[in-house]
Order: C-alpha cells, then structure tokens, then sequence
C-alpha cells in the first residue's frame, strides 16, 4: 500500500525526491501519512480536493481484501 502511494504521488509532484510516506496504526486503523514538499501540496490535492479523493479511493479499495480501514493525511 506504501508503494502504491509513493508512485501515485510521485508522478504528482515537481519534487519526487521529497515525496515520503509514514505509516501509523491506531485505534481508527491504518493512518498513511504522504509528506510533500510544500510548493507540490496543491498538486497532490488538486482542484476542490479531487486528486485527493480520488488517492484515497484507489487506496481504500486496494485495502479491501485486508478488511481494515485505511486513512491518507496529505501533509507539507
């Protein structure tokens, strides 16, 4: 799942090298944390949030055979 979100986010963003991933469980379930470089924030959000959405929908449903709930925070 962290490899999947570091390719998605990497073909997001104008500095690659400072995309990185965190992973964090707790009580909610599996928290990924994507840390961007802060000029590529809006790019990894988009326009009324949509690229995020849509990164957590395709993470969301990469996650459903594991039957946890899995959460991206988007942070700069």
């Amino acid at each position: 799942m962290k490899e999947l979100i570091l390719v998605i986010a990497k073909a997001l963003v104008d500095h690659p090298e400072d995309v990185r991933v965190d992973v964090k469980e707790d009580d909610r379930g599996t928290v990924y944390q994507l840390t961007v470089h802060q000029t590529d924030v809006g790019k990894v959000i988009g326009k009324q949030g949509r690229i995020a959405k849509a990164l957590r929908t395709v993470v969301s449903s990469a996650a459903v055979k594991s039957d946890k709930r899995v959460m991206v925070d988007i942070i700069s």
